[in-house]
């Protein structure tokens, strides 16, 4: 057998054991993952949408900003 052959039947092996962790991983965890601090995600939904008063233009020219 050429070191080439070896190499890649090595290295495929590998990727397949790799990916079965992944998905063994993914369908056997125990729960979601609380991020914390996040509370009820009530006043982030309202900061997220609410935009800012100047939003950049698809063109890349930033507004100017008024001083009070």
């Amino acid at each position: 057998m050429k070191f080439e052959t070896l190499l890649l039947r090595s290295l495929f092996a590998a990727c397949l054991l790799v990916c079965g962790w992944i998905m063994a991983s993914m369908l056997f965890m125990p729960g979601p993952v609380q991020l914390a601090g996040a509370g009820d995600g009530a006043a982030l939904g309202v900061t997220l949408a609410v935009p800012g008063a100047c939003m950049l233009p698809p063109d890349g020219v930033v507004c100017p900003r008024v001083e009070s």
